[in-house]
């Protein structure tokens, strides 16, 4: 087996399913158990209904939260929402009697070569993002906004929130729901539909765009083709932790449309022009993203090469 890159979510093999093989497909019952809307179906409400639960107990033991979050409750909420969307897929990887770490997270490359490697290259492209957008006087980076210890304090604080924000993310759209979606659909149907509600829902932050979001969207695809090349999320997470954490604290320009406290930076982007700069969704709105994510997609192609087997599987 190919421990490196392992196979990719998507159609489990019939050595994956320990349940019986029915001797009559339904509605409800396909060729490996359960079909995979179904099975969707619940995590969804698993989501949901204990989501509803957490946050009534939350409200009851420290109250409605105020105003905007600050960046420690921001961490709380995405550490929360990840452990809430990964313990609803570990309740259906018992149900479905398969390890949770098929879903993209397997702890074998936990925090390995693949996520250092994503992490890696996330800070590259936001850097080369500035750095085009800069060169078009679109961009400066000002005077230091926090100084001495606050410097490594503040930088930590947003490491570890981005972190967790690549985790709740990447797992909430392409991990239990890509493999599970892939079942039913085809790899890149889900990573697709998948991909556009993650653009659409980036609509709600506050200063976005529908060219930031159409980026939003091509960021999803980006992140689906490193399951095709990787095998799992952990590429995709430190991508994801890394291109935040540039965005927010190196370089403190928005991210998605949101400017958090504790950045780096007095910089300035100008809103106009919004082709350069991208206006308030901030420089994934600018015309240069699109162009710094194509380039992800060569050396994603370049670091991982196609295996003839996980092509058959992700077609």
């Amino acid at each position: 087996m190919d421990t490196e890159n392992p196979v990719p979510p998507g159609p489990p093999s019939d050595a994956a399913i320990s349940l019986p093989v029915p001797s009559k497909t339904n509605l409800f019952i396909g060729e490996h158990g359960l079909r995979s809307g179904w099975r969707l179906l619940i995590y969804v409400l698993l989501v949901v209904g204990i989501g509803a639960v957490i946050t009534v107990t939350l409200r009851a033991l420290v109250g409605v939260h105020r105003g905007a979050p600050t960046t420690q409750v921001m961490i709380l909420q995405e550490a929360v929402s990840f452990a809430l969307v990964f313990g609803a897929a570990w309740i259906m990887s018992r149900i479905e009697r398969r390890s949770v770490g098929e879903y993209g997270l397997p702890l074998s490359d936990a925090f390995g070569k693949k996520f250092w490697l994503g992490f890696l290259f996330g800070l590259v492209e936001v850097s080369v993002l500035i750095g085009l957008i800069a060169a078009f006087r679109g961009y400066s980076f000002g005077s230091l906004a926090v100084t001495g210890s606050d410097i490594v304090k503040w930088g930590l604080i947003h490491m570890v929130l981005f972190i967790f924000v690549g985790f709740f993310e990447e797992f909430f759209f392409r991990g239990y729901m890509q493999y599970t979606l892939a079942d039913g659909i085809g790899f890149w149907p889900a990573g697709i539909l998948l991909s556009v509600i993650f653009g659409a829902l980036h609509l709600q932050n506050k200063g976005e765009g529908p060219v930031g979001a159409a980026s939003v969207v091509l960021v999803g695809l980006l992140f689906v083709f490193t399951i095709q090349r990787t095998g799992n999320l952990w590429y995709a997470v430190g991508l994801h932790a890394a291109f935040d954490w540039g965005e927010t604290f190196l370089f403190s320009v928005p991210d998605s449309g949101l400017v958090l406290q504790g950045h780096l930076s007095n910089a300035v982007l100008p809103l106009e022009p919004k082709w350069l700069t991208g206006g308030t969704v901030g420089p994934e709105g600018s015309v240069f993203c699109f162009l710094t994510m194509g380039l992800q997609f060569l050396v994603v192609m370049w670091l991982f090469p196609k295996k003839k087997e996980r092509e058959a599987l992700t077609s």
